[in-house]
């Protein structure tokens, strides 16, 4: 074998370290400026992206930030409506209940007085009637016609026995 001969073996050496300093050259001369180039233009739209993404969440902390005073503050908003609400019904209920007892006390008002004119109406009927009887039991009594001042005294003489009957009971 030849390559293992030790003044071969340092040729091919020789040869291997040039070639490989050639490489060397060749790609530093070329293809590295071309490989940093593109590695420096990635790194910046990376290091770019990233500082976007950066701003984006900034943004969004910002805007749920904003969102939660919103809500926060809708939130008082419809406590504050329904609170005034309740008031209002409440207010509303509380003067529906005036309305009624008023109403009621009228109607009361109302169906007491017409219960005392219909009282004094039955009293006057009765007085009226009770007159008409008591003349005709006194003409039977007596077997004769009263006169208009017969009439009168036996007329008061009944009303106020049966006004001290009716106040007795």
């Amino acid at each position: 074998m030849p390559q293992f001969e030790s003044h071969f073996f340092s040729s091919l050496i020789f040869w291997e370290v040039l070639s490989f300093a050639i490489l060397l050259f060749v790609l530093y001369k070329f293809a590295f400026p071309g490989i940093l180039g593109m590695l420096e233009e990635r790194e910046k739209k990376i290091r770019d992206s990233l500082d976007q993404a950066e701003h984006h969440r900034s943004e969004a902390e910002r805007k749920l930030k904003e969102y939660e005073a919103k809500l926060n503050t809708a939130a008082k908003e419809a406590e504050g409506i329904l609170a005034a609400a309740k008031e209002r019904s409440q207010r509303l209920m509380e003067e529906n209940e005036q309305r009624m007892t008023v109403e009621a006390e009228r109607i009361k008002g109302d169906a007491t007085r017409e219960i005392d004119h219909e009282r004094r109406k039955a009293i006057q009927d009765i007085r009226a009637h009770t007159t008409d009887l008591v003349l005709m039991v006194a003409e039977k009594v007596v077997q004769r016609s009263l006169n208009e001042g017969d009439h009168r005294k036996f007329a008061d003489e009944a009303l106020e026995a049966l006004s001290k009957s009716y106040q007795r009971s």
